[in-house]
């Protein structure tokens, strides 16, 4: 992840219109009243919608975001005060071995390379206590989203908060799951602000692997965020992993 990834404070204004509350925060909202959870761990936060919901009197929640930016965004909302924000990557996550359920929700999984993803969910290993969840979804690679992500398909145009926007999307390379792509978002007074984004797609066998070598056990994937199963055609792996064993110690 990169240092401020989202810096534009026009586009963090409308991050949360444009990703609103749905699903897939029902799902981790659920998760966390069945486990019970007194302490959740949300990296990868972003303007905070989600980790303002889970607050709740007597459970203590931690949002980890590396955008400046939209932590700041989200410590000005309605709620912000119940959270304990943290501004950076998985690195700053603390080892305490006593969460009950860590997220990382809107593809956050899928901005970590290879080399990294190791490391990084070893921190959210650390962060649970034994027996404790980590959940977090991320896209099939089978189903080839970014075929779509071309500008005559995602060409958009529209009024908002920040002035007339016009929108599209745009692939520069595909390299064995890797994918990078432009964003682009012009204003009113002609500036084009491009964001590049480099995404992992996994399988679920690649992601399954990686949870059971950082310490994870009692591995369930679904379709979807109403549990429906798994198939060739699925576009949305949902994760929902236990922690089998004690605190890990971390080597980056």
């Amino acid at each position: 992840m990169t240092a401020d990834p989202y810096g534009d404070e026009r586009l963090v204004g409308l991050y949360d219109g444009d990703n609103g509350s749905g699903d897939d925060h029902e799902y981790f909202l659920g998760l966390a009243a069945e486990l019970g959870a007194t302490k959740i761990v949300d990296l990868g936060c972003g303007t905070g919608l989600l980790t303002r919901a889970f607050a709740a009197p007597g459970r203590v929640v931690i949002g980890i975001d590396p955008s400046a930016t939209m932590l700041g965004y989200a410590q000005r909302q309605p709620g912000a005060d119940a959270v304990t924000w943290v501004d950076g990557d998985a690195s700053a996550i603390e080892r305490t071995g006593d969460a009950d359920l860590a997220v990382s929700t809107g593809n956050t999984m899928m901005h970590i390379s290879p080399n990294d993803l190791p490391w990084v969910l070893d921190a959210l290993a650390a962060v649970l206590r034994p027996g404790g969840v980590l959940s977090f979804e991320s896209r099939n690679p089978a189903a080839r989203a970014w075929e779509q992500w071309t500008p005559e398909a995602t060409y958009c145009e529209r009024d908002t908060p920040a002035g007339h926007l016009r929108e599209w999307m745009e692939v520069s390379e595909v390299d064995d799951g890797r994918v990078v792509f432009d964003a682009h978002n012009v204003f009113e007074d002609g500036s084009d602000a491009v964001y590049t984004t480099t995404l992992y797609f996994r399988t679920a066998e690649a992601l399954t692997t990686a949870l059971h070598q950082a310490g994870f056990t009692d591995i369930h994937i679904h379709a979807g965020w109403h549990q429906q199963p798994v198939a060739e055609d699925t576009r949305l792996f949902v994760f929902r992993a236990v922690l089998a064993s004690a605190m890990r110690a971390v080597d980056r």
